[in-house]
This record gives structure tokens, C-alpha cells and sequence, in this order.
């Protein structure tokens, strides 16, 4: 089991059970059994899609909400960027482990991989920033023009 706190300072308890899997697939129609499935597939559709990730993990810790009186639209309040990221990283590890548990390495495997992807283009993506110079930049669409202005017709 994998713990997160949210910005209300809440800690929420993910465990990944057949019985939360059947939850998330009737309350959202997500199969966390089938992450190669769809186009793209739900493995990829978790790493890209913020809100889809904090559905399923809204589902997963559903019984743990409802015991405690957190809709999902509190739940959601209360899920700024540093608790996703907590959120996401509980996620990512105790799926996992329990395709670990399951005897599924492979599974395992896809799922600590597609947690270095995002690591991984995070990275690339803040290297690329951190290059670009925003003066130079309004200087090659603007050339040496300082105003808004049309240039003089004489």
C-alpha cells in the first residue's frame, strides 16, 4: 500500500486490490488489467492525462472518501501540483507492485518504465526552456522594430 497526502492534509491509502480494479472499471470504465488497450493506450493515457489519473486514483481511494465525506469534487479541490505528483508517484508504485505480486514482471516493468518517460521528457522539456532567450525570440519575429508600428511609408 502506498500513501499521499492532499493539500488539505489529508492521507489517502492506495491499495491495489481485483476489488478496486472492478471499481474503477464500473465507475469509470477503466480496466488498470489492461494497460496496452486503446489507442492510445491507458498506460500512455495515465502519464499524459491529469485528470484521468486523478479520476482513477479518486476511484481507488473511494470507500477511504466516502468514510470520510470527500466527494470527488472536494477530492479534487484539494489536488494541487505537489500532491498529483504524490498522488501520481503512490500511483505509479503500487501498480506496480501489484503486478509484481501478480506474477506479471512485464506488466511491472511497463509501468516503471512509462513513470521514466515522464521523468524523462519533464527533463528534456526544462532543458529546452531553459535555452530559448525571449529577447531573441521577439527579435527574429519582430527584427529591430522597438514599437508595434507599421514602418513609415516614406
Amino acid at each position: 500500500m502506498r500513501s499521499f497526502n492532499d493539500n488539505a492534509d489529508r492521507t489517502w491509502t492506495l491499495s491495489l486490490t481485483i476489488g478496486a480494479v472492478k471499481r474503477l472499471k464500473g465507475l469509470l470504465d477503466v480496466d488498470l488489467l489492461a494497460l496496452a488497450e486503446g489507442d492510445p493506450p491507458l498506460l500512455t493515457r495515465l502519464g499524459t492525462d491529469v485528470i484521468l489519473l486523478c479520476d482513477v486514483i479518486f476511484a481507488l481511494v473511494k470507500p477511504q472518501a466516502d468514510q470520510a465525506g470527500v466527494s470527488d469534487e472536494v477530492f479534487g479541490a484539494a489536488l494541487g501540483g505537489d500532491a498529483i505528483l504524490s498522488a501520481q508517484k503512490a500511483f505509479y508504485e503500487e501498480l506496480s507492485d501489484f503486478f509484481l505480486k501478480l506474477g506479471r514482471p512485464d506488466l511491472s516493468r511497463a509501468v516503471t518504465t512509462q513513470q521514466a518517460l515522464i521523468g524523462a521528457a519533464v527533463e528534456a522539456t526544462r532543458k529546452r526552456l531553459e535555452i530559448i532567450d525571449p529577447q531573441a525570440e521577439v527579435q527574429a519575429i519582430f527584427g529591430g522594430r522597438s514599437t508595434g508600428s507599421p514602418p513609415s511609408p516614406e
